[in-house]
């Protein structure tokens, strides 16, 4: 379990039992490997994926309708799932990933909440 200041009832008497509620869930990412941990809570290829949606949008800058629009930016996303695809450039390796599978501390649950 993490380490975790107990709020103070002060604070609001309803954080604690959201804290605990939400603790597993904010947890999750430390049922992967250790070497997936800093790539699970990061943001960042949605972000660089938003930022070239923006860029490649703004250029053409007024849309005839909105097919145009679904169009420019399904091909962008396509074209992203592509690079995503490769071996070489995959975010995290099933490898890594299935090294833990097995153990019952460690596997992920059947269901999602």
């Amino acid at each position: 379990m993490a380490r975790r200041r107990r709020p103070d009832p002060a604070e609001g008497p309803q954080l604690a039992a959201i804290m605990d509620d939400a603790e597993e869930d904010v947890l999750a990412y430390m049922t992967f490997p250790k070497e997936h941990h800093a790539k699970l809570h990061s943001t960042n290829p949605i972000e660089r994926l938003n930022g070239e949606i923006k860029r490649r949008t703004e250029v053409v800058g007024i849309f005839p309708n909105d097919d145009a629009i679904v169009r420019l930016v399904g091909a962008i996303l396509l074209e992203q799932n592509d690079e995503w695809a490769v071996p070489r450039a995959r975010y995290m390796t099933l490898e890594t990933i299935s090294q833990k599978s097995d153990d019952p501390l460690i596997s992920l649950p059947a269901v999602a909440r």
